[in-house]
């Protein structure tokens, strides 16, 4: 089997024990992504010193030094995240140029255990969008079919992994954006409880719904992935003390005892045949290990998208005023038309740089901000957004973990809903939720449609019970193993 056959902690066991060397690991992903990106178009940037950074693990392994968890494991970044030296765009032509003077803690904590960062991944412009159409840096394709979406607005991330470009990849996810291209691209995705991780040096969205997380070959990569990017950050106010277990290592596939939750208000019909056949052969799965099912409502999930779209728009408007083209990113010609006033310099800048998508969430923003309508839209979302949050607890107390499916269908082809926005934000309606309410969620492969497009699961866990969700995910890894089918651009 060849090295970019292997998993997260495969290679991490290789390198650390001089089995292979992470510069033959990190060489041989290169020359994948160098075959397979100008298909998929899955990275923006590659990082220029990965192989010199592999050297420098193998350096540390031979002078016997621990080389951390995931000794020479190439990550692909999220172009969301700030990479010091290494250009980060969040997808936009607005940071086309910009290259941060230092790192996310993300990013500093995988590399602290070993990780290399490999390239930073395509994704929508500031992560905003469900199809990765919206970059700047044109369309990211699913490994699976070209003609079709990888999902957003982690798309990139998903791609990197599922193409063997990368054995592990971060996203981030404000509602739903590392699920439901996992989903898409049939790999491994977790949004952690909010706090969990440190949001320092993410180029913000929404502020308040924001999570890094992992997209990776299975269940066990992601659990160790996240025990590395997880803890107290002082950098970050937000980032929760709560101590990190050992997820990894106490995965556990026996779910007897265990009370698995189905939200009436998830399966509708809305919901594809294939999707639902997924859910059919999970549910199975589940049972069969031991775990029983109750049914659980969670009324407020129906103003989940509007709720999700004033609160998403509101933060982005206030966090997107930064980008005025004085102090870094792009800056509109004005060598031979010089602005009226400072007003038109920031409106010809902001309209020149921003795509339409982020223009029209800026829009929506500063709308449902303005005077007079504070209350009636931004203030009122926080309101509801209290009553779901004590929904989900209310669930809770009758189960373990909700079962449910990520989206509405499997990957939809390029081109056939960017033009209609509203058909697009509706469709997040099974993902939403879990970001408003601040849990975790994670998706995992649970079968393909009649076209051979992958079909994920959704589970959700209360706060900080990211362990109960890992387990039922990798108990239905186990029996299906369809982290084991290849994808077909390979």
């Amino acid at each position: 089997m060849s090295i970019i056959e292997k998993n997260v902690s495969e290679i991490a066991h290789m390198v650390s024990s001089g089995q292979v060397k992470a510069e033959e690991v990190m060489v041989a992903f290169i020359k994948q992504s160098e075959k397979l990106n100008p298909k998929l178009n899955a990275f923006i940037t590659m990082n220029d010193q990965a192989i010199q950074q592999a050297k420098e693990v193998d350096a540390k392994i031979a002078k016997k030094q621990n080389p951390g968890r995931l000794a020479g494991v190439p990550v692909a970044v999220k172009d969301m995240l700030c990479t010091k030296n290494l250009k980060t765009t969040a997808g936009s032509k607005i940071l086309e140029n910009f290259v941060p003077t230092y790192s996310a803690t993300v990013v500093n904590r995988l590399e602290a255990e070993g990780a290399i960062t490999i390239g930073k991944a395509n994704q929508d412009e500031f992560a905003m969008g469900s199809s990765n159409e919206t970059s700047a840096y044109g369309d990211c394709k699913n490994p699976w079919s070209l003609e079709h979406v990888p999902g957003g607005s982690s798309g990139g991330s998903a791609a990197a992994v599922a193409a063997k470009m990368s054995p592990l990849a971060i996203g981030t996810d404000t509602g739903g954006s590392i699920r439901q291209p996992a989903s898409f691209c049939g790999v491994v995705g977790v949004k952690p409880t909010y706090g969990r991780v440190s949001r320092y040096g993410i180029v913000a969205y929404a502020s308040s719904l924001d999570q890094a997380g992992p997209l990776t070959p299975t269940v066990r990569d992601s659990a160790l992935s996240l025990e590395v990017m997880s803890g107290k950050d002082h950098l970050d106010m937000t980032s929760s003390n709560q101590a990190v277990p050992e997820w990894s290592k106490n995965l556990n596939p026996n779910l007897k005892g265990m009370k698995i939750g189905l939200p009436k208000e998830y399966f509708t019909d809305k919901l594809s045949p294939n999707s639902a056949a997924a859910i059919d052969r999970a549910k199975e799965i589940v049972k069969d290990s031991g775990a029983e099912f109750v049914e659980v409502s969670i009324p407020y999930t129906k103003l989940g998208v509007p709720m999700y779209y004033i609160i998403a728009t509101c933060e982005a408007s206030s966090n997107l005023a930064r980008y005025d083209g004085v102090r870094y990113g792009f800056r509109a010609d004005f060598s031979k038309d010089r602005p009226d006033d400072i007003d038109d310099f920031y409106s010809r800048t902001r309209g020149e740089g921003f795509g339409p998508e982020v223009k029209r969430r800026i829009m929506l923003g500063t709308y449902a901000l303005s005077s007079g309508y504070y209350d009636a839209y931004y203030k009122k979302a926080c309101q509801v957004r209290r009553m779901l949050r004590q929904n989900f607890i209310d669930a809770f107390q009758k189960c373990d973990v909700l079962l449910s499916p990520v989206y509405t269908t499997p990957a939809f082809k390029l081109g056939s809903r960017i033009q209609n926005p509203v058909d697009m934000y509706f469709n997040d309606v099974f993902t939403t939720s879990t970001n408003l309410a601040g849990l975790p969620g994670m998706s995992l492969p649970a079968g393909f449609s009649k076209e051979g497009l992958p079909i994920g699961i959704q589970l959700t866990a209360g706060h900080f019970e990211e362990q109960k969700m890992l387990n039922v995910g990798y108990a239905i890894e186990q029996s299906l193993k369809l982290n084991e089918v290849p994808s077909v651009i390979r």
